[in-house]
Parts: C-alpha cells; structure tokens; sequence
C-alpha cells in the first residue's frame, strides 16, 4: 500500500513538472541581465524594500537561499517579486542561480580593462589567486557564470571578474577593422608627422576599450571601440571621458586608454618600437607632495636618484609610463611616483564636474575607500584564519555599493589583492580631491578577551566626519563601541583631505571573529557607515 501511494506521487508530480511551465528557463544565455532567468539571495538577511534605495521602508525580511524573480532593474537595484510580494532589493547582495551560464560566441577574446586583474582558481573571492592580468592583456574567453568569467590565459584556465574584462566577439571586430583600416591609410598620406593637441577629439590608443553608460565599471557596457578611432569629447569627469560617436551614441571611456593628441605619420613611417606610455600636454605638471621626494634616473624605485625635491616643487610632464611620471628637470628628464605628487589635471577637472547637491542624496562628493592592506601585506590574522586584507575588500564592496547608489564618484585604492604603498594611498586622496577618505580595517591584539570597533582620526579637520561616520556605525552593529580617538595613522596624518580610519572589530577575539566575517555584519557595518557619511554631508548643507 505504502510503496503504491509513493508512486501515485510520484506520478502527480512528473505530470505537474510537465504541465506547468518553467519559470525560470534553462541554463542559456544570461544576457548580461537578471531578465531570463532567477535570483537568490546571497546575504545572510536581505530587506525587500518598497522602493529602490535605502531610505524606502522594509516590507520583509528575506533570508539567504530564497528565490527571488527579477522584474526590472534601476541603478543597482533589482525590483523584484517573492510569494506574491512585489518589492526591491540591493543587487549587490543577490546572485543569479547556481549553474546558470551565459553562453558566449566561439572565438571570443577577453580583454583587461584594469592592471592587477587576479585570476583565480574559482569564481570566488575567495578562490586562490593563479595570476594576475595587466590593462590591455588579451584573453581567451570559456564562458560566464554569475559575475564571474572563465578565461584561458598562456595555457592557464582561471576566473576573472566579468565587471573589469571586455568581452569582444570576432565577427564584431573584424566587422569594424576595415573602416578602422581605411581611415588609418587615407590619413598616412602626408610625408611629414604632424602631431596636434584638441581637447575636443578623442583617439583610442589600446586594442580595444568598453563603452558604458555612465563613468564608472559597474555601469552598463554599450559597446566596444578600437585603437585608432577617433570620437567628439562632450565631458570630463576625474579619469572618465564622455565621448559621442557618429551615430550619436554617447558613453563614457577611461580617458588613459586613449589621447586628445591626434598624429598623422608618413606612410613609411614605422610605429612599431614608439612606447606605450600615455602622452601629455606641455601645460600639465606635477606638484611633489613631501620634502625630499626622490627624482630617479628610470622608473624604478631601485634606480639612481638624480635629483630631490620638497612639497610644494612643480615639473612639467612629459609622460605617464605606468605608475611613473616622466617629467623634465633643469631641461633634463627623469621620473616620479605617482603617488607623490598630485597632478593639475585632476584638480581642476574635478572643480569644473562638481554637481549642485540635495540633502539626502551624494551626488557631486568623491569618496576614495582605502580596503587596508593588500598582496603581500596581509595585516592581521584571526584565530580561525581570517585575512585582514581579504575581510576589509569584502566590506568595501558592500559600503562602495551604497554610496555609489546615493549619487557618489568612489575610487578605491585597491580593487584586488595587491600591495598598494601607503603614500600611493594619501596621493590617489589628493590627486581626485576627495571629500572624505575612509580607511576599512580589523584589528587585533595579544589579549583574546578584547573587542569592539573604533573610528581613529589625526588632524583637527578630521574629527567632525569621524564622529558622524561612528555614530551612524553604533547604530548599526551590535558590538563593543570603543568610541572616536585620534590615531597617528600615515593615512591620515599625511592626508590633506577629510580622511578617517576605522577599525570594524578583533579578528583576535574568537567570537568577534565569528560575528564580523559574516555577509549580515558587513551588511550593517557598510549600512551604518553610508549614513553616518550622508548625515555628514547633510549637515554640511545647514551650514
């Protein structure tokens, strides 16, 4: 009796699963949007909210694993429906569902749109770092899962995230070459090189380079463009370029994968051992940000040191050669780090793109985020392993979701795991003149027993934004609050800008571990930050 009502059921539920359609489709192609298929969600807790942004009230609370299905999408915020509610949710604390795979065409090639790119064994953070891909390095694509892309790279099959690769089909490229081609031959007719400056003309100086909707990675990619062409310039925003094409397309671009100087060479003129470093106008320079900045023979630290400088000394530059600014002393050239001095070129184009701002909202405020250590730099270690360096990038997402979802421009100073020296870090401070700059780290001592959060500050300037940013904290986490205390932190000490470092809990405290790596604490820790900045700027506005 009991095996016969097991098989009735059985039978009830085959012809359900065939009568009924499948609402989530099959493991085609992603298109790049949640559209065709699911979600999950992947916090520990996740607020469905009546509207898309974080001051809408909470409908419910969801729950790691629960489906999720996609309506439509605006900024970074997936409308979506659970159990006949209807309602909005944060993107960046949802995945698509395990296994769903977006197909991509035969011959694809991959191309890196950052330096330092980590490919890893798996399409997690987590995974082990295999290698790294440097701006412009070309890759064969296997396929994209999730936010992730499998690529194979000198015989090395790796994952790399799908928001910093560009993706270009063959048959689109070869489609666009010849134009490309032709314009190049028609050009190289004259006999002699003719190189000008327009400020208004944009020319593609790399392979290739993705268009997207608005200047920043995460935002939408409209399309590819290549080496050679050249596109009408409409803006500037910090390191972005708003560009237009010939059909009127307008997107914006990284404006170091291209030039506003335009060459014409004669046609038996070979350009195959000119350097790939990035041209500069005449009227640019550098300003040295400390005294007895070394001025160097090469770009390298291990070179010889031709000349010092102190704060407040400028330079002409010559050009950019990765991180290294080649500048012209006493008529003579040598090199800089870039993070040692600060350019004319950020600091005027972040005056002339500053936005009137609402209460309420970010637009117009640059935040640099600084995630604390990074490659070789472990910083601490928890007693159940925890690596510093990996819990504070993971936090940074979370908190650079939220702010750019306000209306802010964020920088990071690292987006993977590398080592980025602490003066680099105040110099990216400085170079995109930021409204504040917030350091993320963990902390540790010898007593286990110890806990609780603390938000540092050294200069006198700085205490104003620490004290907002830890009262929006206290609010929110239910650790020990350790209160606002001055530090003498490099990041703070040496940085002109408004600039904070905080401390989210002991990694040496064993259960204080447990509670800060988890998805719901960094969820709250970046939620209780976001407000304590935005009631920071707010107030501003009242004065």
């Amino acid at each position: 009796m009991k095996n016969k009502i097991i098989a009735g059921i059985m039978t009830l539920m085959l012809f359900v699963s065939i009568s009924v359609p499948y609402i989530y489709g099959s493991n085609n192609a992603f298109a790049s949007n949640p559209e065709s298929t699911g979600l999950i969600v992947s916090a520990e807790l996740l607020y469905l909210r009546d509207g898309p942004g974080l001051s809408y009230p909470i409908l419910t609370t969801l729950v790691k694993g629960q489906e999720l299905t996609f309506i439509e999408k605006q900024d970074d915020w997936y409308h979506v429906s659970i159990d006949g509610q209807e309602g909005w949710v944060a993107s960046w604390l949802t995945s698509k569902q395990q296994g769903q795979t977006e197909e991509v065409p035969n011959a694809s090639t991959g191309i890196s749109q950052v330096d330092h790119l980590n490919i890893r064994s798996e399409p997690s953070l987590s995974g082990p770092v295999l290698g790294q891909l440097s701006s412009g390095d070309e890759v064969n694509v296997i396929q994209v899962q999730n936010d992730w892309t499998e690529i194979n790279y000198n015989g090395m099959n790796g994952w790399v995230s799908s928001n910093y690769i560009s993706i270009i089909v063959e048959e689109q490229k070869s489609e666009q070459s010849p134009s490309s081609s032709k314009e190049t031959e028609d050009e190289q007719i004259n006999d002699s090189t003719l190189v000008e400056t327009d400020p208004n003309t944009f020319t593609v100086i790399v392979d290739a380079v993705n268009v997207r909707k608005s200047s920043n990675l995460s935002s939408k990619k409209l399309g590819v463009i290549y080496k050679g062409e050249q596109y009408e310039v409409l803006d500037r925003e910090n390191n972005w370029v708003q560009i237009k094409s010939k059909d009127g397309t307008v997107g914006w671009i990284y404006s170091f994968y291209g030039s506003f100087s335009t060459q014409v060479k004669a046609a038996n003129e070979s350009t195959k051992d000119e350097p790939s470093s990035s041209s500069s106008s005449e009227n640019e320079t550098v300003t040295i940000i400390y005294n007895g900045t070394n001025l160097r023979s090469e770009a390298s630290t291990s070179s010889n040191i031709v000349a010092h400088a102190n704060a407040g000394e400028t330079f002409p530059i010559i050009s950019l050669e990765g991180d290294w600014y080649k500048v012209k002393v006493n008529n003579e050239p040598a090199y800089v780090a870039s993070w040692v001095v600060s350019t004319d070129a950020h600091t005027s184009t972040q005056q002339e793109t500053q936005e009137e701002r609402k209460k309420g909202t970010l637009k117009g405020v640059t935040i640099v985020i600084d995630p604390g250590h990074g490659g070789n730099d472990h910083g601490t270690t928890g007693i159940r392993g925890t690596k510093e360096k990996d819990i504070n990038l993971k936090t940074v997402e979370f908190l650079k979701a939220k702010l750019r979802a306000a209306g802010a421009t964020v920088y990071l100073t690292r987006e993977s795991d590398v080592y980025v020296d602490l003066r680099k870090r105040v110099s990216i401070s400085h170079q995109y003149n930021a409204d504040a700059f917030i350091s993320i780290h963990y902390d540790a001592t010898d007593d286990s027993s110890v806990s609780g959060f603390t938000t540092y500050y050294t200069n006198g300037y700085q205490q104003e934004l620490a004290e907002y940013v830890h009262d929006g904290l206290a609010k929110k986490v239910d650790i020990r609050d350790r209160g606002v205390q001055p530090g003498n932190y490099l990041v703070t000490r040496e940085n002109r800008q408004n600039a904070i470092l905080i401390e989210l809990g002991y990694l040496s405290n064993p259960s204080e571990e447990r509670t800060v790596t988890t998805d719901y604490y960094r969820e709250q820790a970046s939620l209780g930050i976001y407000q304590g900045i935005l009631n920071y700027f707010d107030a501003q506005l009242e004065e």
